[in-house]
């Protein structure tokens, strides 16, 4: 049994209701907060003492999607076409680069995606991955990956035919089924995985009838919900409609895919009903605004609409405090009345993801709630309060003020230190994005 004590903190909850608690005590007892209050730590004479004097503690935040396959992308040098639609950036720059992955190249892009993460006090990822070259074990060396540097996760492999029609469909599904079986064997060993499992798929335009069939088997045979693309581009409702005969949510519908394990993502061009079915399934749908913006697709205007609405980055990086800036100013520029407040409990929604799937409490620095924890060395120039928690959140705070971060009860980044070589590991992560880069040039569209 290990217990730390993190002395004499602020404490702000960052989910609703919000609250803000001023010099006390926050006692971890193994992968479990059991105390928090003034003096709380006296009771444990024998704990690791963190002193967190003018710090503020608050919950780790939740990436709800991510792509880490797109971690070496970052200034790729590759020659490609043009890139006028969606679709075109797609064939030119995301389709070549993730047949680019190798094994090392997945290993290389998880290590620093989760690095990256945790520097910015992201303690869990949700991740969606594709390296159509490297499918058979590509979800456990992402998760080797994220245990290594000590994010908490969830990842699966995005079914699609682009590249080799139902074979590749076959063996996306296998690679996800495989991997929720680890998972399980896991917990049969009387271990708490940090990383779990999802049922992937690409999106709608590019997975047939029999794929959705098949994704449906994988679900029921694993107990997992689907990670799936919807909508993003206005291009996937005009397929779903020109060659199905029906809305997109329909069609999931009709193979029983959307359920309170669902996670879908993007949505930006789902129809009025469609928001309303998913919110009768209870399903997520993760906004993007950073990558909506990159890739020009518009904007989702029926976020309000949405009941279960989730943050994440679509592989821009894994800072979420850069995310949920991002979604407050685009919403406000598009003229939406949502505030800081609103966002807060977008972001924190991600904790629901992660109860559905590991099966405890996450996102509140209560008793009972896991021991995954960011503290902030931000020293605000004004009152942090109740009434503001959620605009200090949004206006204030920033990556720059991560100092520690705790997932599963380990201290895996403490004062900005990790306990491991980044630099060793960053130098050759540039190394095999070079490798990387120079494959994507000898790969058409």
């Amino acid at each position: 049994m290990s217990i730390t004590v993190f002395a004499n903190a602020r404490v702000v909850q960052t989910m609703p209701p919000f609250s803000v608690q001023e010099k006390v005590d926050v006692v971890v007892q193994d992968d479990t907060i059991v105390a928090v209050g003034r003096n709380a730590g006296s009771a444990y004479p024998g704990a690791k003492q963190f002193d967190a004097s003018g710090k503020t503690i608050i919950p780790g935040m939740v990436c709800s999607h991510h792509h880490y396959y797109s971690g070496l992308s970052r200034g790729m040098l590759v020659q490609a076409g043009p890139q006028n639609d969606f679709i075109q950036v797609l064939k030119e720059w995301w389709w070549r680069l993730d047949r680019a992955l190798d094994e090392e190249a997945n290993y290389y892009s998880s290590l620093i995606c989760s690095i990256d993460a945790i520097a910015a006090g992201t303690t869990s990822c949700i991740d969606h991955h594709a390296s159509p070259s490297h499918i058979d074990g590509s979800l456990e060396t992402i998760a080797k990956g994220m245990r290594e540097v000590g994010v908490r996760g969830a990842t699966c492999y995005e079914i699609t035919d682009r590249n080799g029609g139902m074979e590749e469909v076959k063996a996306g599904v296998q690679e996800n089924i495989a991997f929720a079986k680890s998972v399980d064997a896991e917990r049969k060993d009387g271990k708490k995985p940090l990383v779990e499992a999802m049922i992937g798929g690409h999106a709608p335009f590019t997975i047939p009838d029999e794929g959705l069939a098949m994704m449906k088997d994988a679900c029921d045979s694993t107990g997992r919900g689907i990670h799936l693309h919807v909508a993003e581009d206005k291009y996937d409702t005009v397929h779903s409609h020109h060659m199905y005969h029906k809305d997109i949510m329909d069609r999931l519908d009709s193979f029983g895919l959307l359920a309170d394990n669902t996670l879908l993502v993007h949505g930006l061009w789902l129809n009025d009903s469609e928001i309303e079915l998913l919110n009768e399934r209870k399903s997520f749908l993760a906004h993007n605004p950073r990558s909506n913006m990159n890739n020009h697709v518009g904007y989702c205007k029926r976020l309000r609409q949405v009941d279960r609405l989730v943050l994440g980055t679509d592989g821009c990086g894994g800072n979420m405090f850069e995310e949920i800036k991002l979604a407050f100013f685009k919403h406000k520029d598009n003229g939406g009345p949502w505030w800081p407040g609103d966002f807060a409990t977008v972001l924190t929604r991600g904790n629901k993801i992660l109860e559905r799937y590991f099966g405890e409490q996450f996102g509140r620095v209560e008793p009972g709630y896991k021991a995954d924890l960011t503290i902030l060395d931000y020293q605000s120039p004004t009152p942090w309060v109740d009434g503001n928690a959620a605009t200090h959140l949004v206006w204030g705070t920033s990556s720059n003020c991560v100092d520690s971060v705790m997932v599963e009860g380990n201290m895996v980044m403490e004062h900005r230190s990790f306990g491991f070589d980044v630099e060793e590991i960053y130098a050759k992560a540039a190394e095999v994005a070079q490798r990387v880069w120079k494959k994507v040039d000898t790969i058409a569209p």
